[in-house]
């Protein structure tokens, strides 16, 4: 009775869709209604026969998901127990204390509390160990789990017992949770007399407006000449809030996007809808491979339309759209239902999903395979791999030593500490660190018994085994034990040499304890190598110009 109800209510489907007119589609709904048997019988027999127990839920969405991650990885189900945070994800709300978390040894510890939210208000610190919350130990507890126990309605209460370092007996503190609204926008400000910069971070349903206020912001109550749009790692989200930011800077009545998928009624010509706020700032857009889906809609919009240029690297190249349908049991499905198409015509997904290897492995589309669009002066630009820079700028690869400083909380622990010992330090745009704060935290690490693997080392084994192997070892083993000898492991000399970039971490680290997450942001840019090219081009209208009116094509023509 139960294979007949499903394939009834299938075909029912398939015909409300208008797919049911051929025998085919009969064999296609014969198939689903077997292989869901099928399914359902397997799982009975497990139930049934297996050696140990089985966890239902967790079982049946192991399969769901991994039905949904072979077609790609945008497709998720959310059980009810999960729409919450799926809502956070999209407004950027939740309800809680407001502070990042990490797992450290058997506890989670307060890894970043939030300027203004309960847990900053109550004096949580970066460090403290979380022991309890409302009465319940939390040793040996994941961050998911400290996380769902601080979470909470706005306006509840929470006991939360601490340890912190220095303090001999543990802290207790109740905090009222608070609705926490993390900002698209966390810092916008004036880099240089006449340029503008505005860091969005995600496109929640309040992007647009954060956007807005900033640029407004900044046109009103500035000598406005430029302004620099910062989206590097932003993963994306709505699709609309995209839509509306580059309505801010090209007219009202321009076609931005196109989405096309298997329903056809379901697809849309996306146009601006309101007049812009200005379109004729100089505008510069920064990505990299970070950047993704709704970031690539605004950058590549504002390429193809010659609006803006865009500078960075190669974005991550996602141009599937997502929608949420609902489930049984309050739950809901996240599916890719359409492929976008910015205003050139191109479609910049960087990945075919839908033609794997043998291994079932997906490879990046070839340049041989993508296609040449124009953008509207003229200028060529290629589908299928993300958006390409106008202008590239290759983002710097860390060290190794900053690596394992960086994974083994050396920096975090330093600036724990150094907050602990020093009230204030300069205001954010001014501060630095001393010759003398450096030398300290050289102390510090080496107190620790720091290890780390350094790549030369691992280079010359991996030389040492290959000239083995080729029988080249006894000719060259003076020269092997020569570069042995000079490679010797330093940490005074890897520290002093590596100085300039650890140093640039670490102010960052301590900047952060005294202002914030702000503060960490302006210090951050105080180095920032794309974003000063970003500000040289935007002053320089000669090159601006260039850049988007396709000059160097131009002069080629002729």
């Amino acid at each position: 009775m139960k294979k007949f109800c499903l394939a009834s209510v299938l075909m029912s489907f398939l015909a409300v869709s208008g797919q049911v007119n051929a025998a085919p589609q009969d064999n296609k709904a014969f198939e689903v209604s077997k292989n869901l048997d099928i399914f359902s019988s397997i799982y009975k027999e497990l139930e049934m026969y297996y050696v140990d127990s089985i966890n239902s839920s967790e079982a049946i969405k192991n399969g769901v998901d991994a039905m949904l991650g072979k077609l790609d990885p945008y497709n998720q189900y959310i059980p009810e127990s999960e729409k919450e945070d799926f809502k956070a994800m999209t407004t950027g709300e939740y309800g809680g204390i407001g502070s990042l978390i990490q797992k450290r040894d058997n506890y989670v510890i307060i890894s970043e509390p939030y300027e203004g939210m309960p847990a900053q208000i109550h004096d949580l610190r970066p460090g403290d160990v979380i022991l309890e919350i409302d009465g319940v130990s939390m040793a040996g507890k994941n961050v998911s789990e400290v996380s769902e126990k601080l979470k909470g309605l706005p306006n509840t209460t929470l006991k939360i017992k601490l340890q912190r370092k220095g303090e001999e007996q543990p802290l207790e503190k109740e905090i009222l949770r608070k609705k926490i609204q993390l900002k698209a926008v966390p810092y916008y400000g004036m880099i240089n007399d006449t340029t503008g910069y505005i860091l969005l971070t995600n496109f929640t349903d309040k992007a647009s407006q954060e956007v807005k206020s900033a640029f407004l912001d900044l046109k009103n109550n500035n000598n406005l000449k430029g302004v620099v749009l910062d989206l590097r790692g932003n993963p994306g989200g709505i699709l609309e809030e995209a839509i509306q930011i580059v309505n801010f800077f090209v007219p009202k009545g321009q076609k931005v996007l196109e989405t096309k998928g298997k329903v056809k009624n379901w697809d849309r010509t996306y146009n601006t809808t309101q007049e812009p706020l200005d379109t004729e700032i100089p505008l510069a857009v920064m990505v990299n491979r970070g950047s993704a889906s709704a970031s690539e809609i605004v950058a590549g919009s504002l390429q193809d339309l010659d609006r803006a240029v865009i500078i960075g690297e190669r974005t991550f190249g996602k141009g599937l759209v997502q929608t949420t349908r609902p489930l049984p049991y309050n739950g809901m499905v996240k599916v890719t239902t359409a492929k976008y198409y910015i205003p050139s015509g191109r479609l910049i997904q960087a990945i075919d999903y839908s033609h794997r290897n043998p291994d079932g492995s997906v490879g990046r589309i070839p340049d041989s395979l993508t296609q040449v669009f124009q953008t509207a002066n003229g200028r060529l630009v290629r589908d299928g791999g993300g958006i390409s820079p106008d202008i590239a700028v290759e983002g710097t690869t860390p060290s190794n030593l900053l690596y394992y400083l960086m994974r083994d909380n050396y920096f975090f622990d330093f600036a724990n500490d150094y907050k602990a010992n020093n009230e204030t330090i300069a205001p954010v745009k001014e501060y630095n660190l001393s010759d003398k704060d450096y030398n300290d935290f050289v102390e510090f690490v080496k107190s620790k018994d720091f290890k780390y693997d350094r790549q030369s080392e691992k280079m010359l084994q991996e030389l040492k085994k290959l000239a083995e192997a080729e029988g080249y070892t006894e000719q060259a083993q003076s020269e092997f034990a020569a570069l042995e000898a000079k490679l010797v492991h330093n940490i005074d000399y890897d520290l002093q040499f590596s100085k300039p970039e650890l140093t640039q971490y670490l102010e960052q680290e301590i900047a952060k304890r005294y202002y914030y997450q702000n503060g960490e942001i302006i210090q951050s840019l105080k180095y920032d190598e794309e974003l000063q090219k970003a500000a040289d081009i935007l002053s320089d209208k000669k090159v601006y110009n260039e850049t988007l009116n396709n000059f160097e094509v131009k002069k080629k023509k002729r």
